[in-house]
């Protein structure tokens, strides 16, 4: 039988010369699952698409290069933590082909962990965590030097905001680049308040590879220590012109 293979999806691809700067999205799954992940769109995949065409769209014009990567398995399934050696593997592929190209992580729930787990690549400048899964001894020494945003709904049903809130504590004490958002009246799915969730993450991310100016929302939050900075109710956010 064959092993699968992750492959990184180039959807809007963009002549290499031009590429400035990467954006990684990766999607979610189950903790365990021996399950292959198949080339037909799954949910999880199919929920990120919507952020990944919106970054491209602001910002392709500058450079900005967005890929989606599909894991082999759809688990996390430890000890093997797929996804993460996945991610791992997809960082490889990037830093060969572009080189001192900065890069920023983008992960929903399941591929929020992985995100944060590989944000010690040296490629990476930012992580931008949506409702991510983490738990209690999740290691936050990797986040040293790096940029990080999360955000998680209100109306929660499969991962635990509580626990991303005391992940960001810890995750301060190591780089003071850290805040969190309550995205009050959405769960798990991002539905209720899709724009927001998109705003935020896009705004995270083009500061970060220096593609737009600094939001002050988001620098407001970063510059507050704990509890302040990551406990802040995401407000409506209107579209930033382009």
């Amino acid at each position: 039988m064959t092993e699968p293979a992750p492959w990184i999806e180039d959807r809007w691809p963009t002549e290499p010369a031009r590429v400035r700067s990467l954006v990684l999205v990766l999607h979610g799954g189950q903790a365990r699952s021996p399950i292959t992940v198949r080339r037909r769109p799954q949910l999880s995949y199919l929920r990120m698409v919507p952020f990944a065409r919106f970054l491209h769209r602001r910002g392709g014009g500058r450079g900005l290069s967005v890929r989606i990567l599909r894991y082999r398995y759809r688990g996390w399934d430890e000890p093997e933590l797929h996804p993460v050696q996945d991610a791992r593997w997809a960082l490889a592929q990037l830093r060969d082909q572009y080189r001192d190209v900065p890069v920023a992580l983008l992960g929903h729930s399941m591929g929020g962990r992985a995100a944060l787990r590989v944000a010690d690549h040296p490629a990476v400048s930012a992580v931008c965590a949506l409702a991510p899964w983490t738990t209690d001894d999740e290691p936050v020494h990797q986040l040293a030097g790096r940029s990080v945003l999360v955000a998680h709904g209100d109306r929660e049903h499969m991962t635990d905001p509580r626990l991303s809130y005391r992940f960001a504590v810890r995750a301060k004490q190591v780089t003071p680049r850290v805040c969190r958002f309550d995205v009050l009246g959405d769960g798990h799915a991002m539905l209720r308040r899709p724009h927001d969730w998109t705003e935020l993450a896009a705004r995270f991310v083009e500061a970060e590879l220096g593609l737009g100016k600094p939001d002050p929302l988001i620098e407001d939050a970063m510059r507050q220590p704990a509890p302040q900075g990551l406990r802040v109710p995401l407000p409506a956010m209107t579209r930033r012109s382009r």
